[in-house]
């Protein structure tokens, strides 16, 4: 990957790890992917348990967050994330996979030193597994996350909480939680220790996806009753933590399954030149050639995307147009590479000889989670009309 990969703005630091991390996931996870301890939920704790000791015998653990506790660029982030990326198990082995990379992000920013002893150190040293409980059923919040009814209400000097919430992703086997509630003030982020009595998992969806530990699951909230201080940050002020966590985890997303595209185009590239039919190698029929020549460029494309909306996130700025800009454009990019992968290899890309097959089905979910792309061209469409209307207003003045 390293002649494809943009190297400006990227210390020699970050390079070497993610050239580190690249020959780690090639040589030691990707022989894990048909590893028995997985199913319809994802890897067991057994198998990221055994993931995991590896790598730390090899240094690699949360490779993006340096011993000294600060954290790479966002740019330098990229290049680590998307060689994490190049198996499924990657970045369950890595530590940089969802929702967990996330929330390490958000409570590096927003915690306490009290809350981050607590409840990040474990997340950042592999150690434990989170939960971010957002999303509810029966019209609660999803892609609007104002329509939020899990409820949380002050009772002395603890808060008590009470809901629903669906596609929780990892909630079986986590041990530390970020719940969201509404109270009077507003929106608010608690963090919990898991498993909780309070805190009850009612089925395990099954869906189209399998990559992470513990699937994704319906919850009933039922009196979780939770000391003030753990609560993360001020009352009210859910929604904008929500923000500095939205915009980098929706780019992470973007990253990792780059890694997984760019791999499986090159399962694809292989089989099209190593398979004949017709009296030549399959590339060399331009239906399947030009389709592996689509990828390239949609490949190129989401790479480029992806460090540009790194570089608004370095400058400072919460980058929430320009990342649901990226998202939409590398899923949907993702979606096409994935998709011609499995049609250039026929039979064989339907099965799970090889990660096309899961690798397709891990992109056709990416397009749904963090907003889908109709609701993202739905909230860009207003910004373009709200930014119209603001130079009309200074045509006028």
């Amino acid at each position: 990957m390293s002649a494809g990969l943009e190297r400006r703005g990227i210390s020699d630091r970050a390079l070497s790890l993610a050239d580190r991390v690249e020959a780690f996931v090639r040589d030691v996870v990707a022989p894990f992917e048909k590893d028995p301890r997985q199913d319809a939920h994802g890897p067991s704790e057994d198998l990221v348990a055994d993931l995991r000791a590896r790598t730390r015998d090899a240094g690699l653990m949360t490779p993006h967050i340096p011993g000294d506790g600060d954290h790479l660029t966002q740019r330098e982030t990229a290049a680590v994330l998307i060689r994490s990326g190049l198996s499924p198990l990657g970045p369950l082995a890595l530590n940089t996979a969802a929702p967990d990379e996330g929330n390490m992000f958000l409570l590096g920013k927003v915690a306490s030193d009290e809350l981050k002893a607590r409840f990040l150190d474990p997340l950042i040293s592999g150690d434990a597994r989170s939960a971010f409980f957002m999303t509810e059923p029966d019209g609660g919040a999803g892609s609007d996350p104002s329509m939020m009814k899990t409820t949380c209400v002050p009772d002395g000097n603890h808060w008590v909480i009470n809901g629903a919430k669906t596609y929780i992703t990892g909630a079986i086997g986590a041990k530390v939680g970020i719940v969201m509630a509404k109270s009077a003030e507003g929106a608010c982020m608690f963090l919990v220790d898991l498993p909780h009595p309070a805190i009850r998992v009612v089925r395990v969806l099954d869906t189209i996806d399998n990559s992470m530990p513990g699937g994704h699951a319906q919850i009933a909230i039922e009196n979780l009753r939770l000391p003030a201080d753990q609560m993360l940050g001020e009352a009210g002020e859910g929604f904008r933590y929500a923000q500095v966590r939205l915009a980098p985890a929706r780019l992470s997303h973007c990253m990792r399954w780059l890694g997984a595209c760019v791999r499986a185009q090159e399962i694809a590239v292989d089989y099209a030149n190593r398979r004949h039919a017709f009296g030549k190698p399959l590339i060399e029929h331009e239906g399947v050639g030009f389709m592996l020549a689509q990828n390239r460029i949609d490949l190129k494309q989401a790479e480029l995307m992806t460090y540009w909306c790194a570089d608004v996130l370095d400058s400072g700025a919460y980058g929430t147009t320009e990342s649901s800009m990226t998202k939409v454009a590398v899923s949907e990019a993702l979606m096409r590479v994935a998709d011609n992968c499995v049609q250039v290899m026929g039979g064989q890309g339907v099965t799970a000889d090889t990660i096309v097959e899961k690798v397709f089905r891990e992109i056709r979910a990416f397009r749904i989670y963090d907003g889908p792309t109709e609701v993202h061209k739905w909230s860009l469409a207003n910004k373009i009309a709200r930014d119209w209307a603001k130079d009309r207003a200074k045509d006028r003045a």
